[in-house]
């Protein structure tokens, strides 16, 4: 197989010395090169493992005839981040190992390359780096973990953080059982959070090897699955597939459908358009809200549903997703198989795939119809919205699916707040009442970096008094995890100018999932007419109460100054 990087090593001698010195030897510098990027590192469960499967990834490429070579950028997790600056840095880090990767990726001339990560800001990371960099290049996926106690995830942590706050309402014994059995093992967290929903994407664009997403990350089956990945790239180079051959519209429209079915993560509504601005397709939010009108909702899967992301991948993954919708999807879309689509699942289907797994789920008790439902037996249509009015002329978005049926329509006073800790602080201190809209904004991408407000959502939904009673607005966004009723993403953001920077304390806010609309229709308290409404937001954006922003330095300043709105994908300009 002809290498890439012949005709620049010919150059300056200093670049096969390098490679020599760096344990390569003469017969490996005339092979094929492929770069293993992956996210290992002792950060969170989702990377300590990542070592195996890039180890695994590069036993198939020397088998395939290749030498790679393994780098690596670490992720952060956005659970260590929870309540302080840090999360802050979460969404921008997304740019940082993009922007590394493909500095990775083009100084040498890779002939191919292969990354692995398994969480919420790595793997978007990986694939805008993909699309970027237009390498022939599979992504892996790092799988799940595994369930905790009674079939529970770490997002106890949400019930367990209130009662601390709370005197006299947890026991040291109940915190530390919750620290020895939250995490049980490596792997992303088991419920269909940001970082599950983006393993679940990178398939169904077709980047990922069929039936990889969500594979249990203590079974022997994700180190074939990244053993096949390091040998199936040297297929790919052969047949010159690259990403742009592989992400064409056709397949990001397969990916929203796939993300509706399952109750995908709110996140992925910033993720595909960056990605897929990185290739020059715009992807307008009014794709999510067509898809979502169409789609069953057939995945029962936590926190939409009952099930885990184990059980998922033991009733048949996306690839049984697929086969469900196959009459929704764009078969003929190209992956990285070499393949079609359509092509995948007869091959998934004629080697038993479907069979192979479904007795680890009766393991459970369970049948793949509890996990994965029959398109017609489906009590919903879709498991996202994106809403528009005054309040968010460009759209805000909400994950119905995740939402008691009867706070999907909502009228009620706002509790205005300019930070997170804020309104966390008035719900554990207990000012915040049944009825309440609490409103929280500069937490958009250039106000404060877009951190999630899965404290202040877990506080809510944990407190008995206001659990299904209370809605929350933000310009921010939410963990994948997210449940209640949660609109973020409301642009403009107040950074910018926009409409929610002009709310006041006692304003009525109504929104109305199933007409998709998201207004300010009273003013301290009193209904108006819309052209009143207007009138009076007028007023007060003149007057211009903008907060400034503090000074800030470095990544997060550039990442702060430079974003876009989240309604394009929130990535740097």
């Amino acid at each position: 197989m002809k290498q890439k990087s012949a005709a620049e090593r010919a150059l300056w001698a200093q670049f096969d010395a390098l490679e020599l010195g760096s344990g390569w030897d003469l017969g490996d510098i005339v092979k094929p090169q492929i770069l293993i990027e992956d996210a290992f590192g002792d950060s969170h469960p989702g990377s300590v493992h990542l070592n195996r499967l890039a180890e695994q990834i590069k036993y198939g490429v020397f088998e395939s005839g290749g030498f790679p070579a393994q780098y690596h950028a670490t992720d952060i997790c956005d659970g260590c981040a929870q309540g302080h600056r840090g999360m802050n840095y979460i969404l921008a880090s997304r740019e940082a190992i993009c922007d590394l990767v493909e500095m990775h990726a083009n100084v040498l001339p890779w002939d191919g390359m292969v990354l692995t990560s398994s969480c919420d800001k790595s793997i978007p990371a990986h694939l805008k780096a993909i699309a970027r960099c237009d390498i022939p290049s599979i992504f892996v996926p790092g799988g799940s973990m595994r369930p905790g106690p009674n079939m529970t995830t770490s997002l106890l942590a949400g019930d367990i953080s209130l009662r601390q706050k709370r005197k006299g309402e947890i026991t040291e014994r109940e915190v530390l059982d919750y620290k020895l059995t939250g995490c049980p093992s490596p792997g992303a967290c088991t419920f269909l959070g940001t970082a599950s929903t983006m393993q679940c994407m990178a398939e169904a664009l077709g980047l990922a090897l069929p039936g990889t997403a969500l594979a249990p990350a203590t079974m022997r089956d994700i180190l074939g699955f990244s053993r096949q990945a390091g040998k199936q790239i040297m297929q790919l180079i052969q047949l010159g597939l690259k990403p742009s051959d592989i992400l064409t519209r056709k397949a990001f429209e397969n990916a929203i459908i796939i993300h509706s079915a399952i109750g995908g993560s709110t996140n992925a509504a910033i993720h595909l358009p960056s990605i897929a601005l990185e290739l020059g397709i715009e992807i307008e939010p009014e794709l999510f809200d067509r898809i979502n009108h169409e789609t069953p909702h057939i995945g029962n899967i936590d926190p939409s549903g009952q099930h885990l992301t184990e059980a998922f991948w033991f009733a048949g993954g996306i690839p049984m997703v697929e086969i469900l919708l196959r009459d929704r999807l764009n078969l003929d879309v190209m992956t990285v198989t070499g393949k079609t689509l359509g092509e995948n699942l007869e091959t998934l289907e004629k080697h038993g795939f479907f069979d192979r797994y479904i007795g680890y789920l009766h393991n459970y008790g369970l049948q793949r119809d509890d996990v994965i439902i029959p398109p017609e037996k489906a009590e919903e249509i879709g498991s996202i919205a994106i809403l528009r009015g005054n309040l968010a002329p460009e759209g805000a978005i909400v994950k119905y699916s995740a939402c008691r049926p009867e706070m999907r329509t909502h009228n009620g006073p706002a509790r205005v707040f300019d930070s997170e800790e804020d309104a966390h602080s008035a719900v554990v201190e207990g000012r915040i009442e049944p009825g309440d809209i609490i409103v929280i904004r500069y937490e958009g991408p250039r106000g404060s970096g877009m951190p999630e407000m899965l404290m202040t959502t877990e506080a809510i939904v944990c407190d008995k008094k206001l659990n299904g009673m209370v809605s929350l607005i933000t310009d921010g966004r939410f963990s994948g995890a997210t449940r209640g009723a949660a609109i973020g993403h409301v642009s403009p953001e107040a950074a910018s100018g926009g409409p929610i920077a002009f709310v006041e304390e006692g304003d009525i806010i109504s929104y109305n999932t199933e007409k998709r609309t998201i207004d300010i229709t009273g003013i301290h308290g009193v209904s108006m007419p819309p052209e009143e409404i207007e009138q009076i937001l007028k007023s007060r954006m003149k007057e211009g109460k903008i907060l400034p922003r503090p000074v800030r330095k470095g990544f997060y300043k550039r990442y702060t100054d430079g974003a876009l709105s989240a309604m394009r994908g929130a990535g740097l300009q």
